[in-house]
């Protein structure tokens, strides 16, 4: 029998770049589901695969297919799943865990110590076919937006990282607005905080923060925080702390302007260690919270902001079909755009 084929963007050589290549349909086993794309979103975590940073040679493999962020429809159900259609709109955790380890039991997953990442240490969604366990198989309301549903994925990480903490009439600085950063704005504004102030130095994503309805974006290069602080009337401090950077003078920043007693969801991966004074730590009595993925009710919590009002789509800047996907990779690389989404949908 011929082996069905399909496009997908594979990391293709062991250094800088992806293509456009053939490669199998993957085939269903067990209690899998075979998922036609129809939209994929580019990730930071992408880009560090595109530029093949020390990270990607440690997790992928040439002749992956890269990709995470998605949204598509059911094309097979293998055998004994049960509770989806072919035809369904679905979308997928990108993270497969163990399911027997103790965090999977106490519905942690997010912190499973065996993760498997689908288009990081598996073959992932950038092509015409994903296959995943069903377990992670997400169904999506068919009157959502599919080019937001697309980057539901990163809008989790926000969510996650957003709703760690009680917002409701908090002054909350966000540090680094990348996409995920202002997506994290986005959600602050919607559940009630008081100030949202996000920092950065490019001030291309600082305005489309500003489109997100933050009170003030701060180009630390050139503004001075406690000013706009000030200016704003927030007088002990921040009460929240996003970290969306991994910068260490941004965290360092932020632990200097935080109240005492306040909080802090630390999301962004930085490329090298940071320095604390765990002394200042200490008796300012700071709560410090890592974020690792999506908590799994953070999709319901997603679907709910959206059709509640939270419009996203200020976020998404490009939009291009999967042969153009380099344009796409050269637009995120360039820092000059938000989400770049990629249309499966037609050859």
């Amino acid at each position: 029998m011929e082996q069905k084929m399909m496009d997908a963007i594979i990391k293709h050589v062991d250094g800088e770049g992806l293509a456009l290549a053939r490669v199998p349909v993957p085939e269903v086993g067990p209690g899998e589901v075979l998922i036609r794309i129809h939209k994929t979103a580019i990730c930071g975590t992408d880009v560090h695969i595109y530029d093949w940073t020390d990270w990607s040679k440690a997790h992928v493999h040439v002749g992956q297919t890269i990709g995470h962020e998605y949204v598509g429809e059911i094309a097979e159900l293998g055998a004994g799943v049960t509770g989806f259609t072919v035809g369904q709109r679905v979308s997928g955790e990108g993270h497969i865990t163990c399911g027997h380890c103790r965090n999977c039991h106490t519905g942690n997953i997010q912190w499973c110590k065996d993760t498997v990442g689908v288009g990081v240490d598996r073959n992932g969604a950038f092509a015409e076919y994903l296959c995943i366990p069903a377990k992670n198989v997400i169904a999506i309301d068919p009157e959502l937006d599919e080019d937001v549903v697309s980057f539901f994925d990163a809008f989790g990480n926000a969510t996650h990282t957003a709703l760690m903490w009680d917002l409701i009439g908090e002054d909350v600085l966000i540090t680094g607005a990348g996409p995920i950063g202002i997506i994290a704005a986005g959600i602050c504004k919607f559940a009630g905080a008081r100030r949202v102030v996000i920092t950065d130095l490019n001030d291309y994503r600082l305005g489309l923060a500003r489109k997100m309805g933050v009170d003030a974006a701060v180009n630390t290069g050139r503004e001075d925080l406690r000013e706009i602080m000030h200016e704003l009337k927030i007088v002990e401090g921040f009460d929240i702390g996003l970290e969306m950077s991994g910068s260490g003078a941004a965290f360092k920043q932020m632990v200097s302007t935080m109240r005492n007693g306040g909080k802090i969801s630390l999301l962004g991966l930085g490329p090298k260690p940071i320095e604390l004074d765990m002394n200042d730590i200490i008796t300012r009595g700071l709560t410090l919270q890592g974020i690792y993925g999506r908590k799994m009710d953070n999709w319901h919590q997603m679907s709910y902001m959206v059709q509640g009002g939270l419009d996203l789509t200020p976020v998404i800047t490009h939009r291009f079909h999967y042969t153009d996907f380099q344009k796409g990779f050269d637009a995120m690389r360039s820092g000059n755009s938000g989400k770049v989404v990629l249309d499966w949908t037609k050859k």
